[in-house]
């Protein structure tokens, strides 16, 4: 844990020093500690980057816990937010907000803060949808079929992808430009105000599913086994699927659909920490942290002054790791 906070240290380091406009350490202290404030510094660091990096922060947080929460409810060590669909659903509902809501027009005006706060509310409708649909799909005989809920996750993944870009074809070039970015994964155009938008979402679920992570432990057993040591299964199975959606949800409404985050934290994190998931959770958190404030600054500097979605770079990362996995555990 502290070897992943000194690299997130480092990369939070990396990202707030370089880009087109660079600046030294001291700087950036001079700026945040309002030594000698330069109105320059102030716009680059508190208007562009400050935000853009918590946001970073914040979605590695919020998906490298669902994608630990998801592992451990379906026991699939290849399940997380983006192969489910659970990305597409929600972001599939907010590019239909944005496209009755008119996002170009809500950012620029002094209404944007509530509208954007709307944003994880329609995130979490979508969620919820595609998740009950792959639920729907994978059900056989009272059980949770592992192979179907994969394959139905891909099928309705593919299928809220189709209706994201429908809808996005319909609107006016403005928004359809954003929505195009948006849906690619990027957190270029972060605010504060998204990040007041999605901060209540990751304290208060995040709390609730670390309170709920020794449970996990023994959804690993038979549902039997875990029913006789009292635990209400299907209560405390459906509380903690409920709140990965509405963090998964909040991460989508600001950084759109970033895949593979929660794939590759949990199991970088049981390699570390063991299997126990009070101690997974949290590595995990800061893994996706890392993970993606890192990824953030490679799409920012790597084709400077243009910039590579977010989730282009992660997924240059992750589906290597996926066939990795598909290898190793001989799926």
């Amino acid at each position: 844990m502290s070897i992943f906070t000194l690299l997130t240290f480092g990369a939070f380091y990396l990202h707030v020093t370089n880009g087109i406009f660079d600046m030294s350490v001291w700087d950036v202290c001079k700026t945040i500690l309002r030594i000698n404030p330069n109105e320059k510094f102030d716009l680059v660091i508190f208007q562009f980057r400050l935000p853009r990096i918590i946001i970073a922060a914040l979605v590695g947080i919020g998906l490298g816990i669902a994608g630990t929460v998801i592992q451990g409810v379906t026991k699939n060590g290849l399940a997380d937010p983006g192969i489910l669909g659970i990305n597409s659903g929600a972001g599939a509902s907010i590019v239909i907000f944005m496209y009755f809501f008119q996002m170009s027009s809500i950012t620029s005006t002094q209404s944007s803060f509530s509208s954007i706060l709307m944003m994880p509310i329609f995130g979490f409708v979508g969620g919820a949808l595609a998740a009950a649909l792959i639920y729907l799909f994978s059900w056989r005989n009272g059980v949770l079929d592992m192979q179907r809920l994969i394959l139905s996750g891909i099928a309705i993944s593919s299928g809220f992808g189709a209706l994201s870009l429908y809808i996005s074809l319909k609107m006016n070039a403005q928004d359809y430009e954003m929505a195009a970015v948006w849906i690619a994964g990027s957190i270029y155009n972060a605010n504060w105000t998204f990040v007041a938008s999605m901060l209540p979402w990751i304290l208060i679920l995040g709390t609730i599913i670390y309170r709920k992570s020794p449970l996990l432990d023994y959804f690993q057993l038979e549902e039997s086994s875990a029913k006789s040591l009292g635990i209400k299964v299907e209560k405390e199975k459906s509380i903690l699927l409920v709140s990965s959606i509405g963090l998964v949800s909040a991460c989508v409404s600001v950084s759109g659909g970033i895949g593979f985050i929660g794939l590759m934290a949990p199991h970088i994190a049981k390699q570390l920490v063991g299997l126990q998931h009070k101690y997974v959770m949290p590595m995990s958190a800061v893994i996706g942290m890392f993970l993606l404030i890192l990824s953030d600054y490679i799409a920012k500097t790597v084709f400077a002054p243009s910039e590579l979605s977010v989730g282009i770079v992660v997924s240059i990362i992750g589906i290597p790791y996926f066939l990795y996995l598909l290898v190793k555990l001989k799926v």
